[in-house]
């Protein structure tokens, strides 16, 4: 069938796509990626600017928006609602198919509600009713404000994809908050679930820098190698937290895992492989979310295996030699966390900078 099938058929990880243009919800692009295995689709900031910056796609409904008094802003979020409507109406027969196991769709609260956790709350809360479909995760990002704002969604019996998370310590933190909210929770649990975003090549990208600052045998011979061993140690989390007694009495309730969901999956350093990152954690109850060029790499040439968790000790040793070496995890990860926001922060301002220089030029017509 195809590795993208044979991905979760066999091996229990779903591949989604992380990208989403208006054009492909028209010309058939999103419908084909479904047909080949793609099991749901993440959005964030930085892909909407780079499809409402390209082309034309937007500015009839731009235009329209703008005349019916709407702001810059206001009609961002306008557009990426209908985006997002079309990406839920094209994944529904597979959340349909799969009882609820996949078929989702991520929209990204305002990123600059990252360190607050009322707002990041009332956001996530009025797009998940604007939005209102049951194949629908709202991300939040899993800073230390954020922690809070998921318990509260999973308590309302919403669905949430957490994102950015670098740190181990973070992600129990996280698993902490989903399963407090599942027992806070009142009535059935079957129609809540979420997915823990865990950020996978930029570590190795910021840890071989540091790594090779150091500059010694043994540093330099763990280049590459962090990344892939803190997703797999992940993973143990995630084996550990959704088993014994205080897991079965949620499942029991129809409870579902927070699976883990391996993001920034492709290949920063052309010295790698463009599969590594998804051929090294592949296993059962796993989500990782692909750019159409590592999706493509992956259905020619991915290497099928279940890898996840091969050696966990030999993942957690690796973690422990990287620190040896001179290397500070923990700042690591802090450091990367602030940057994603950051960077998730300036592409959403850069977007609606732009949006408005062509609100102005669509109000005022030529010259």
């Amino acid at each position: 069938m195809g590795n993208l099938v044979d991905l979760y058929s066999v091996y229990g990880q779903s591949p989604w796509l992380d990208n989403l243009r208006r054009e492909w919800l028209h010309n058939g692009e999103l419908a084909r990626w479904v047909e080949r295995g793609v099991r749901g689709l993440t959005s964030n900031p930085s892909i909407f600017q780079a499809a409402m910056t390209t082309g034309t796609a937007y500015e009839q409904q731009f235009s329209h928006l703008l005349k019916d008094g709407l702001s810059v802003a206001e009609a961002y979020w306008e557009m990426v609602y209908s985006d997002i409507s079309g990406a839920l109406d094209a994944l529904a027969p597979v959340h349909a198919q799969s009882n609820g196991a996949d078929g989702y769709v991520s929209v990204e609260v305002d990123p600059k509600l990252a360190h607050n956790t009322e707002g990041t709350l009332s956001a996530a809360v009025a797009i998940s009713e604007r939005l209102n479909r049951p194949n629908l995760l709202v991300k939040i990002p899993g800073t230390a404000a954020g922690l809070s704002a998921i318990e509260a969604m999973t308590a309302q019996g919403r669905s949430v994809n957490v994102t950015l998370l670098f740190s181990l310590a973070r992600y129990r933190e996280v698993i902490d908050a989903y399963l407090r909210g599942l027992e806070a929770h009142p009535g059935d649990l079957s129609q809540v679930t979420g997915v823990a975003s865990f950020f996978i090549s930029r570590t190795d990208t910021e840890v071989d820098r540091r790594l090779e600052a150091l500059s010694t045998s043994e540093a330099l011979a763990l280049r590459g190698k962090t990344a892939v061993a803190q997703g797999q140690v992940a993973y143990q989390i995630f084996c550990d937290q959704f088993s014994g007694p205080r897991w079965e009495a949620l499942a029991a309730r129809g409870a579902n895992p927070q699976r883990p969901l391996w993001a920034s999956t492709s290949t920063k350093n052309p010295a790698y492989r463009d599969t590594l990152y998804v051929d090294e954690l592949i296993g059962p109850n796993t989500v990782n979310t692909l750019p159409e060029t590592t999706l493509e790499a992956f259905a020619d040439h991915g290497s099928l295996c279940r890898t996840v968790d091969a050696d966990p000790n030999e993942a957690q040793a690796i973690l422990d030699r990287v620190r040896r070496a001179g290397v500070d995890l923990d700042e690591v990860s802090e450091r990367l966390a602030d940057e994603g926001v950051a960077a998730f922060v300036k592409s959403f301002e850069d977007l609606l900078e732009s949006l408005s220089t062509t609100a102005d030029r669509l109000l005022t017509g030529p010259r």
